[in-house]
């Protein structure tokens, strides 16, 4: 089942995401304007725009990325 999430990152935070999500066996991509970026990618987080609300969308399960994405959710 493919799940999908609200978030905001800052340059601090790009970095633990970009961890916890390295630890992950499935695939989890962020989706901004029409570009996909692979949240594994640090390069490619690190060049997103912080300023904006950021898509994520994954379909596994790990317990230490469910908190990350609480933690970055957006709350509406």
């Amino acid at each position: 089942m493919m799940r999908e999430r609200k978030i905001r990152l800052n340059p601090e935070l790009a970095k633990e995401f970009v961890s916890t999500s390295t630890k992950c066996d499935f695939d989890i991509d962020i989706f901004y304007n029409r570009v996909i970026i692979d949240a594994k990618s640090i390069l490619g987080v690190l060049g997103l725009d912080f300023g904006q609300e950021l898509t994520v969308k994954y379909a596994g399960y790990n317990n230490d990325f469910e908190r990350m994405i609480d933690k970055l959710a957006v709350v509406h």
